[in-house]
């Protein structure tokens, strides 16, 4: 069985002010680091798929 999520009703995390400029600028700059780190590792995927993609090609040609 699946336990069901519980579901909260918050527009701020951690009190009722909002975020700091230095705390917008960390949260951006990590963001931002994650996206980048995300894309180069698809990239690598893609290639080492497609290399052994055309690998398997060359074998199965006669």
């Amino acid at each position: 069985m699946r336990k069901k999520k519980k579901e909260f009703e918050v527009d701020l995390i951690g009190g009722q002010e909002g975020l700091t400029k230095e705390e917008e600028t960390a949260l951006s700059d990590y963001f931002k680091q994650k996206k980048k780190k995300a894309r180069k590792l698809r990239r690598t995927v893609k290639q080492k798929s497609a290399a052994k993609q055309k690998k398997e090609n060359k074998l199965t040609k006669p």
